[in-house]
């Protein structure tokens, strides 16, 4: 009976025994002690002093009538792109970094994340020969902006934040749980839909910027326009960050709504924390003879970053992620 009893105990915590430890999609890298005024300030003057580039700075609060604040960083590490250049073009999601300084909690506080490096290098370069080494180069990038936050006042810390998973799930990374089937258990590569295929990177980047600079942002009702917030050249491929008011609205609001640690009469959003989940993403890069420009399937994309707000939420707003990809994908109908 013993034995037995010691094998039902093996078999019921083996998961817990093999899991990894819980990584966040982003990891909280400052606490601030000084205003947000004061903290921005401070990162962009050390941000212009390290070796990151920054290709765009943005304010999520647009539409926000609370005056509670977010604002993101879009950077690239020439360091990283050099470890990743030889990886499949369709992988440069991963090597978009993403910073946000944003107020939290009762009294506004400060703080610092970022969209971790290492989990997304998890989940695109699962499969890639040198899976170790791009996450070792991911691991370099992780403290290179960790640096950069050093000089800001403030107390450093490194806390993974919601969703967490374990390294396996960011391999495998379809969706979660019952949920799966909402992102139709494609992983990252089945979930780039096709937006159009040109016959070369100049033709293709230029019918986005003139199609998406020709629409007009309808504002948080609808979904309707976008703008571009960035554009990164890589070789043989291009980066688009794209937003507009809606998606912002929704996906901060909604994942606020679900939460009550970190919300208040004064910063209602705790989703604020979630920030460098933006820009939505379309990437122009050569196929064959062929250039396809794709952006992602929006279920799996929300899975990915907004999975905390939990299993109510994407069942009571399921029709938002369709939303979002149906809006980016008839732009070019």
């Amino acid at each position: 009976m013993k034995k037995i009893k010691s094998v039902l105990i093996f078999l019921l915590t083996a998961g817990f025994i093999f899991a990894g430890p819980d990584i966040g999609i982003f990891e909280k890298i400052l606490e601030a002690s000084g205003s947000f005024e004061e903290t921005t300030t401070a990162f962009e003057v050390a941000l212009g002093e390290s070796n990151l580039q920054l290709h765009a700075t943005y304010d999520l609060n647009t539409w926000n009538s609370s005056g509670q604040r977010s604002r993101l960083y879009v950077l690239t590490s020439p360091a990283y792109m050099q470890a990743t250049a030889n990886e499949p073009l369709n992988t440069i999601s991963a090597q978009v970094l993403r910073v946000s300084v944003y107020e939290f909690g009762k009294g506004r506080k400060t703080f610092i994340n970022m969209a971790n490096p290492v989990a997304h290098a998890m989940v695109y370069y699962a499969d890639s020969e040198k899976y170790n080494r791009l996450k070792a180069a991911a691991e370099s990038v992780a403290r290179e902006i960790r640096n950069v936050a050093v000089a800001v006042p403030g107390e450093q810390v490194s806390d993974q934040l919601a969703p967490k998973r374990d390294e396996d799930d960011l391999n495998e990374f379809n969706g979660d749980g019952p949920a799966k089937m909402m992102a139709l258990w494609r992983n990252w590569e089945e979930s780039q839909d096709a937006l159009f295929e040109e016959n070369s990177i100049d033709a293709a980047v230029a019918k986005i910027e003139q199609t998406i600079n020709s629409s007009k942002d309808a504002g948080t009702d609808d979904c309707d326009g976008w703008r571009i917030l960035t554009k990164i050249e890589f070789k043989d491929a291009v980066y688009f960050g794209i937003t507009n008011d809606y998606t912002e609205n929704r996906t901060t609001s909604i994942n606020s709504d679900f939460r009550s640690k970190g919300k208040s009469d004064d910063a209602p959003f705790p989703g604020f924390d979630h920030s460098p989940a933006h820009p939505m993403e379309i990437i122009v890069y050569k196929d064959g003879k062929n250039v396809k420009a794709v952006q992602y399937g929006q279920m799996w994309r929300m899975q990915l970053y907004y999975w905390d707000s939990g299993y109510a939420a994407f069942a009571k707003y399921t029709m938002i992620p369709g939303i979002i990809s149906g809006s980016i994908s008839d732009l070019f109908e």
